[in-house]
């Protein structure tokens, strides 16, 4: 019971910051319809500097490793791979885009599945709990489709995230509409 009691704490004592992943869902939605060719450039290039940033940090992780005596082989491998990665990013985006549909595939598959465990624990504790499941199946029809027409198009893949941001977005706000009044009643 105290486990129960717990968990259903977690999830409505959040409401407001499922609220607010929906409104930035829906901004990125709205960013990527109406910018695209922008939106695609600067999430390549985000990424590109995040790659390097981790990159760094993993090679520095490296070295420290060295001089402790641990295993660092791994660490420098993958570090040497996110700095070039990032710099492929950064100075061919095209390739870096391209890349990046697969990034999203499999964030995406991740996060969906993610989110459909979580439906199913939260279908415990309230109802309401298929909008959770329905953004969760959501994610995984994104990663499928983006991992079936790599080629399509980098543009296209902003309109479908976009197009996915926005149906997210307003799923979850109904959810955190949903959460707040299970919330209140069960106060």
């Amino acid at each position: 019971m105290q486990a129960t009691m717990s968990a259903s704490r977690e999830v409505t004592g959040n409401w407001w910051a499922i609220g607010l992943r929906a409104a930035a869902a829906l901004l990125l939605g709205i960013i990527a319809f109406t910018m695209p060719v922008a939106t695609l450039a600067a999430v390549v290039t985000l990424f590109g500097v995040y790659a390097i940033i981790d990159g760094l940090f993993a090679i520095a992780a490296a070295v420290r490793g060295v001089r402790q005596h641990e295993r660092w082989g791994w660490m420098l491998a993958e570090g040497i791979v996110g700095v070039v990665v990032g710099a492929i990013a950064l100075f061919m985006p095209a390739i870096g885009a391209l890349a990046l549909t697969w990034l999203v595939a499999g964030w995406a598959l991740a996060t969906g599945l993610l989110a459909i465990a979580a439906a199913v624990r939260l279908r415990k504790i309230m109802t309401g709990e298929w909008l959770l499941a329905l953004t969760g199946v959501l994610s995984v029809v994104l990663a499928l489709f983006v991992a079936v027409f790599p080629g399509v198009g980098v543009i296209l893949l902003v309109t479908w995230i976009g197009a996915y941001a926005f149906v997210y977005g307003i799923i979850t706000l109904a959810l955190a509409v949903r959460v707040k009044q299970w919330t209140r009643a069960h106060a």
